[in-house]
């Protein structure tokens, strides 16, 4: 076993600690009040300057060794999600409704493994920021700390996040160069029309049977214009109207669910989507509006960086725990918003046969750990050699 490895591996106890700890008292978005003043408290123990409050409930911690004017940033998210917990062992979420379902508590935990590993040694000449991120699960956690001033008060060179995966095999690491996750854009349709009653449609002006017909028009946008080696998906997941059968509703809402797997792709979905609402709310004579959620981005992993994080995993791992063309998912994760703006890669550590994140019988596979955090302290020192 590499001597790094071994050395992590020697700390999994203590590292198992402090996930089961988070585990236990899981916190939604922009709520990570208590996960932030653990974080911290042991970030400060070890010698780290620490910031608090970035994007609400974010943490950057710094740590400089040397005199080199590099900086890397190590990215983790730390926000919970609204489930219902139905996994066993004695580290079981104490908080009904909530629960780390997504494993977000397994990568600050491997995040604070190698910030303990980086703090004793300090074999790295430059300095390292920790990027403890909240409300990664409502895509708002990464806006927010850039609007806060991250990347002009915290300047790194390289940014790098990474992300367990089920399905994948147990302890790999995974590396994929370019799109590798999808942008999500969640958008709200209001179709308005005239209510009548049920038993005299002619003075109506039916918001249900335009919007039904939208229903069924928005899917061709993906089966008609997207090339078949291409990925995107439109999904309807809402379709609000009316209380009565014997009324015909005022208007109906349309939630949807848009995902593109590249930035172009993402740009004519979009225009597909505006173009077919209003050509199908002429046709039936209704108002229509769309409400745009926070606009998506396709998480883009820069190549160079790819290659150098996927080499650093190998010297680690061995060739065999190393997959260098490794998966893209139709999944959507807010990293891309740093990845926008630097350089960097987003990886994934497979959770083995697992059930899948966001289920309720999910959770992250302690054997990960010392694997996550030895690959952080890898990365920081080959970076800032």
């Amino acid at each position: 076993m590499n001597t790094l490895l071994q050395e992590l591996s020697n700390d999994l106890q203590q590292i198992t600690g402090w996930r089961h700890h988070m585990h236990r008292h899981p916190e939604l978005a922009f709520e990570e009040r208590h996960t932030a003043e653990y974080i911290t408290g042991q970030l400060r123990s070890w010698g780290y300057e620490v910031a608090t409050g970035i994007g609400k409930t974010g943490i950057v911690a710094s740590l400089t060794a040397g005199d080199g004017s590099k900086a890397i940033g190590l990215r983790a998210d730390i926000d919970a999600l609204p489930v219902t917990e139905q996994a066993a062992g004695d580290h079981r979420s104490t908080i009904e409704g909530r629960s780390h379902t997504c494993g977000h508590d397994g990568h600050s935990a491997m995040l604070l493994g190698a910030a303990q590993h980086l703090a004793r040694t300090r074999n790295f000449n430059g300095t390292v920021r920790l990027i403890f991120q909240p409300a990664e699960e409502v895509m708002g956690g990464a806006l927010a700390m850039i609007s806060d001033g991250l990347l002009e008060r915290f300047p790194m060179d390289a940014v790098f996040g990474m992300h367990n995966m089920p399905g994948l095999e147990l302890g790999k690491l995974y590396f994929t160069s370019g799109p590798v996750m999808a942008a999500v854009d969640n958008w709200e349709i209001e179709l308005t029309g005239k209510g009548s009653h049920g038993s005299m449609p002619e003075r109506s002006i039916d918001p249900v049977v335009a919007g039904a017909s939208l229903v069924m028009a928005l899917q061709t946008i993906t089966s008609r214009n997207v090339a078949p080696l291409d990925s995107a998906v439109v999904s309807v997941g809402a379709f609000l109207a009316g209380d009565a059968g014997n009324v015909i509703p005022q208007s109906a809402v349309l939630r949807l669910s848009i995902r593109s797997s590249r930035p172009e792709t993402r740009k004519l979905v979009l225009g597909k989507v505006r173009s077919i609402t209003a050509a199908q709310a002429d046709c039936y004579g209704v108002a229509w509006e769309i409400r745009e959620g926070t606009p998506g981005a396709v998480l883009v992993n820069d190549a160079a960086q790819t290659a150098f994080a996927a080499t650093v995993a190998k010297d680690l791992l061995g060739a065999d725990k190393v997959v260098t063309d490794g998966p893209r998912f139709m999944g959507s994760e807010d990293f891309a918003f740093f990845a926008q703006r630097k350089p960097g890669t987003y990886c994934f550590i497979g959770n083995g046969d697992t059930p899948m994140v966001h289920h309720p019988q999910y959770d992250f596979d302690d054997r990960n750990l010392p694997v996550g955090a030895a690959y952080w302290v890898a990365l920081a020192e080959s970076f800032l050699r």
